[in-house]
């Protein structure tokens, strides 16, 4: 049974850990999404327990599943706790000069050096004052984390997204291959002898193909997957000192050079297969259209890839 006297004196922060924990099912990942412990996340169940009279949520596995009274109430806090965040995002003109906003931005960390280094210098010019974080948000949460306001825009590659999540392109890019100065294909490399050197593959998931490979199985061809690891600055060191091939973005490529000043160990040659390019899209939610600096972000981040 509800205890009305606990209710009265309910935080209602607690109410962001039980969006979280009942659309994530998983204290861990309620913790990471709200930058808190898990210790923090048990003592704030155990609190709204006591307070509404009702496990809420019973472990399964690795899960957490709401009970039958959870599953009632949930879609009107988690309605409720929006168009909350929806009149405080609204309250207020944005003065970027005079702002001191914290802007959350869901990408992927080979995103980071594309994105990070224009951002950090607009934002110093224009909005000297304002903060921003990169999180890291798994794709089949992108939607949710959106929704909930865990983060305020993401940027990711062109995904199957329909409304209420809104999405624009920011760039194009192309890919191309790093490999060490001294490679043999160095001077002359055809989409023979590409197919069939040894290949370095870059993915943080344990299994399935990178986009590149996905894009050569539609052409019917396949490379050689020699070495496969989690991020492209340990791939580039591989190159620097091998002769594996790099299949990478180049404007990735071009910082990674330029900024580790590797000029002079790896060369980038053109991809002799034609691929599709690497869009880039920004992702946003619609309850946040009217959001004033979030529109003003956008603004920004369109004029940056114009």
């Amino acid at each position: 049974m509800t205890d009305t006297n606990q209710l009265h004196k309910l935080d209602l922060n607690l109410l962001k850990v039980f969006e979280s924990i009942y659309q994530e099912q998983n204290m861990s990942r309620t913790a990471e999404l709200l930058h808190i412990t898990p210790s923090a996340v048990s003592h704030a169940l155990k609190r709204l327990r006591d307070a509404l009279g009702d496990p809420l949520f019973v472990r399964s596995n690795n899960q957490m599943l709401p009970t039958s009274v959870c599953q009632q109430m949930a879609p009107l806090i988690i309605d409720n706790l929006s168009r909350l965040r929806q009149i405080l995002q609204h309250w207020g003109a944005f003065n970027p000069l005079l702002s001191t906003h914290h802007f959350r931005l869901g990408m992927h960390y080979a995103l980071e050096p594309s994105i990070l280094p224009l951002l950090a210098r607009l934002l110093a010019d224009v909005a000297p004052n304002t903060t921003f974080a990169s999180i890291k948000v798994e794709r089949a949460h992108l939607t949710r984390a959106l929704a909930a306001g865990h983060i305020d825009v993401a940027f990711d590659v062109a995904l199957p997204i329909k409304p209420p999540v809104l999405h624009k392109k920011l760039l194009i890019d192309e890919f191309c291959v790093m490999m060490k100065v001294s490679h043999p294909l160095a001077s002359a490399l055809s989409a023979e002898d590409y197919l069939a050197a040894k290949h370095i593959g870059v993915s943080n998931r344990p299994s399935g193909a990178a986009l590149e490979d996905i894009l050569l199985q539609q052409q019917g061809l396949a490379r050689q997957i020699g070495i496969r690891c989690q991020n492209y600055y340990a791939a580039k060191d591989i190159v620097a000192q091998s002769d594996y091939l790099l299949t990478m973005p180049r404007r990735l490529a071009t910082q990674l050079i330029t900024q580790l000043g590797m000029a002079a160990d790896v060369s980038l040659q053109e991809l002799p297969i034609t691929l599709t390019g690497i869009e880039t899209h920004l992702y946003w939610h619609t309850q946040t259209e009217q959001d004033e600096a979030l529109s003003w972000l956008r603004h920004q981040m369109n004029h940056l890839f114009d």
